[in-house]
């Protein structure tokens, strides 16, 4: 009787043992998604602040064209009113440098620099879709992360309690922390968390 004990105790510790080896590979998906979620969100925070950059820098050109612009619709007015030639021709070159000032701080194609309103509103949309996708892959990272916690817990107590569908359930959390990974890392706008 004490034999068949034996056979049944070592078939379970062998059981265990799988059980063990699961348990470490759901840790190390655990720390592959997590890593991955810190990458992401990483990325997702340089591109918000290169996007505010962008924009700040925007903002101040709007603030610098409409300066000049108001400057120059001025200096036209005050060019009606004046009757000196000398005058005129200054007056005249002067209204003429700042609205290629107003011009350029519209657009600055890029191999000038890049840094007109209209490039510098491009370049910002660019860096808020950069962010959008860094903070989705973000959320299926920790999504994943936390099916990857809980089948770890499940599996563990499985372990102590022997009861099957602890086992099952740590399966199906462990499979739905496999498909937010992929998602996360291949398809992060095909499915919205948030």
């Amino acid at each position: 009787m004490s034999h068949g004990h034996g056979v049944g105790h070592g078939e379970a510790e062998g059981g265990n043992k799988y059980i063990a080896i699961f348990i470490s590979v759901l840790a190390l998906l655990l720390a592959i998604a997590e890593t991955m979620a810190k990458s992401a969100q990483t990325n997702a925070l340089s591109s918000n602040i290169e996007a505010s950059n962008l924009w700040a820098f925007y903002q101040a050109k709007t603030i610098r064209q409409t300066a000049i612009k108001t400057a120059a619709e001025q200096l036209e007015v005050d060019l009606a009113l004046s009757r000196d030639q000398a005058v005129r021709e200054t007056l005249g070159a002067r209204i003429a440098s700042w609205k290629a000032d107003v011009a350029r701080y519209q657009s600055e194609p890029m191999p000038t620099g890049g840094e007109g309103r209209k490039e510098l509103q491009e370049r910002a949309k660019k860096a808020e879709a950069k962010r959008d996708l860094y903070t989705e892959k973000y959320h299926h990272f920790e999504v994943a992360s936390a099916l990857f916690q809980i089948a770890i817990v499940l599996a563990s107590v499985y372990l102590i309690t022997q009861v099957a569908h602890l086992l099952m359930a740590a399966g199906v959390l462990t499979a739905a922390g496999l498909f937010f990974s992929l998602v996360g890392l291949f398809f992060p706008h095909a499915v919205h968390l948030l």
